[in-house]
């Protein structure tokens, strides 16, 4: 009673610092998907420079695509073209201009770094820091995350731009989505604890009771409420990281570049732990930017956005970047989940420019940690790209922002199209060993048309084929050794080298079961199945075996199936098939394997793993010092005074509701507590979702807080 009178009387002052600044309203308004947009400044267009970068690509890739088609038709047309080998014929051009596209890019990207040049936005990387004079807001939107990781994380950027001496040009925004109770209240006492290590009075925390459109959503709730008081915003996720010096030269950046709407970074991964994470940091660091600066140089000022780690111009973003909500019902209608190409291809739209900078470091981010939590995260992105295809048609887009609609929409339709390649194949060979052959055919003929095949042009196609997909990692790999920094931050090119044959194997075998996953997932959105989203694991994968064995039997069968059809056939169409199988076969040991924590990483170390960046370090020193566990939410605010005053500070003077509308949960809450006799009968009967009505509503937190604590059980 006594800690309840004292945060009643923390009210009646006003606190020392609000958790929210005073609002700065900005206009922010659903865009017109069938309407072009107005131009407000002279739009941006491909120079000759640009054009020919873009014929090399396509030219290339259209080259590429004929003749391996050449090939493929040289190999079917034996005999006459089936039904099922002109499908074949015709699966196989569409997955060769996929592998071709990539290919020629990766080409690009070996020209840009071997000649060191900044293929697009030019920002200086080295020497002293610029002066900037805008203000800019640093926002981490999080959603039932640990709080403890997430304060660690901020704070360490917060103090890297600290230490530049630009601290007061920026304001930092956490802006919770959390629905979780405890959750709620545990990110609000550690946001305290931040506040008074960091002594900053630009830190600010807003709690969202209404999550609507997710991420996007939350972007948008702050926009509309405090963005006209900034001039840029920095887009965090709970696993980002990113260095003051770099913050600030992308700050400076845009200053310099007034037509310019977003410039993103190229993260790089950290903090992998597992097999599977090391993988996937090791060929990250490796491989991407050889992509990344490819597309860069051929993309220009129409790049694109992830969503993350990336600098965007609040006056273009709140005039051109409000996101509809689609028509139809979930998977495909509904808020836009994969929200970050969209919003780039509408500014884009105006006539703003986007960039992409590979070349400023200092930008990090972490991956899941298993095979399932990374199929599990891959799921929700599908969805978010196939509702893409509503966007396609959108008036005004610029043909560059559409092929990044269909790049993104192509990564998951290619992994069905690849399996039922796959399936055709064999059907084909099953056909013809089942099926008598008709060696002379209806009409006069003085010869029978005996079956011929190639095997060895057959081979050539093939090989032909793979080559495409691994001759980038060679490419990536020749790049790296030619610069003396790079060698040397990842210990040598021959344990490079090492790094890249493992690499390449085991994402050889575990590609198949992605295959079948991203299929399935496929499937089910084509059905209607909603994703939902999920709260994304980040700790160090270790998963119950049953979950494993629940997950990936289905590939396991898969493979099974296969290599049983391919038997039926002949010994030599099973060793063909081999890799393909061997992957499906071994999903749940790889599953097992790849989700298992490892020491130290081995031939997958990365200049990163070998010299933690100091923005690294710090964070993950502060995520060690763990607290130790909380109780639930009532019993920490009725524990600590100054926490419940800060949360009652925080809450809005009245919920938003409409006409005639009943929430249900805080209705149901309320009769609970009436007939509840303490604190803990409270925490124990109410549920999530009552628990957080009660949270939210001041009046009967105060009443829940009134009671005798009670016996804990």
């Amino acid at each position: 009673m006594d800690a309840l009178k004292q945060s009643q009387a923390q009210l009646r002052r006003a606190p020392e610092r609000p958790f929210l600044p005073p609002e700065t309203p900005l206009s922010m308004l659903p865009c017109r998907l069938d309407r072009a947009a107005e131009v407000r400044h002279s739009p941006l267009h491909a120079g000759t420079t640009l054009i020919v970068r873009r014929l090399f690509i396509f030219v290339g890739t259209a080259l590429l695509t004929l003749a391996g088609g050449y090939g493929m038709y040289d190999v079917v047309k034996v005999g006459g073209v089936t039904s099922l080998e002109a499908l074949l014929l015709g699966l196989f051009l569409v997955l060769l201009a996929w592998v071709a596209f990539s290919f020629m890019s990766a080409l690009a990207g070996l020209f840009v770094l071997l000649t060191r040049r900044q293929p697009s936005l030019q920002i200086v990387t080295t020497g002293p820091l610029p002066h900037v004079t805008s203000r800019t807001a640093m926002l981490l939107p999080t959603y039932n995350e640990d709080p403890h990781h997430v304060m660690a994380r901020l704070r360490a950027i917060y103090e890297s731009i600290d230490a530049t001496g630009y601290c007061q040009q920026f304001d930092w925004f956490l802006l919770s989505d959390t629905t979780d109770p405890d959750i709620w209240i545990s990110e609000e006492m550690a946001f305290i604890a931040l506040c008074r290590a960091c002594g900053g009075d630009r830190l600010y925390y807003r709690h969202r009771s209404d999550n609507t459109a997710r991420k996007s959503g939350n972007i948008a709730d702050w926009v509309t409420r405090f963005g006209a008081a900034y001039d840029h915003m920095i887009v965090l996720d709970a696993d980002s990281l990113m260095e003051g010096d770099t913050i600030v030269r992308l700050v400076h950046a845009m200053e310099r570049n007034p037509t310019c709407a977003l410039i993103q970074t190229q993260p790089v991964i950290v903090n992998a732990r597992t097999l599977f994470s090391r993988l996937q940091q090791f060929a990250g660091r490796v491989y991407g930017p050889l992509i990344t600066a490819g597309n860069a140089w051929w993309h220009g000022g129409d790049g694109n956005y992830w969503g993350h780690n990336a600098i965007i111009r609040l006056k273009a973003f709140a005039a051109e970047a409000g996101l509809p909500e689609l028509r139809g019902r979930k998977p495909f209608g509904g808020h836009i989940l994969s929200h970050d190409f969209v919003e780039a291809a509408l500014m884009r739209r105006a006539g703003w420019a986007i960039y992409m900078v590979p070349a400023i470091r200092g930008s990090f981010e972490e991956v899941p940690p298993s095979l399932l939590d990374f199929a599990g995260r891959d799921r929700r992105w599908c969805q978010g790209n196939l509702q893409h295809l509503a966007v396609l048609p959108t008036r005004g887009l610029h043909w560059v922002s559409r092929l990044h609609l269909l790049t993104g929409i192509g990564s998951y339709v290619t992994a069905p199209l690849w399996l039922l390649f796959l399936l055709v194949g064999l059907l084909i060979s099953l056909q013809a060993y089942f099926i008598r052959p008709e060696y002379f055919p209806k009409g006069f003929s003085l010869f029978p048309t005996w079956p011929q095949q190639d095997p060895v042009l057959a081979a050539w196609v093939f090989a032909a084929t793979m080559g495409l997909l691994v001759l980038p990692k060679l490419l990536a790999y020749l790049v790296l050794i030619s610069n003396r920094d790079e060698r040397t931050g990842f210990a040598g090119s021959f344990r490079v080298l090492a790094g890249v044959v493992c690499e390449t194997f085991v994402a050889a075998l575990l590609a198949p079961c992605m295959m079948i996953l991203q299929t399935k997932a496929v499937m089910e959105i084509l059905v209607g199945r909603d994703a939902g989203w999920q709260v994304q694991r980040r700790s160090d994968g270790q998963l119950a075996r049953g979950e494993i064995y629940r997950k990936l039997t289905g590939p396991t069968l898969c493979g099974l199936a296969l290599s049983l059809c391919a038997y039926a056939v002949s010994l030599p169409l099973l060793l063909w098939m081999s890799p393909m199988v061997l992957g499906l076969l071994l999903s749940i040991p790889l599953g097992i394997m790849t989700s298992s924590r490892l020491r130290s990483p081995g031939v997958f170390a990365t200049p990163e793993t070998n010299d933690t960046p100091a923005v690294v370090r710090r964070a993950n020193e502060l995520a060690a010092s763990a607290p130790a566990e909380m109780p639930g939410a009532l019993r920490q605010l009725k524990r600590d005074p100054e926490l419940l005053g800060e949360h009652l500070d925080s809450l809005p003077l009245a919920s938003p509701r409409r006409f005639g509308a009943i929430n249900v949960h805080l209705a149901t809450a309320t009769a609970k507590v009436a007939e509840c006799e303490s604190l803990e009968d409270a925490a124990t009967w109410l549920d999530k979702r009552e628990l957080l009505a009660v949270l939210g509503h001041p009046t009967l937190l105060r009443r829940v807080l009134e009671m005798p604590p009670g016996k804990q059980g």
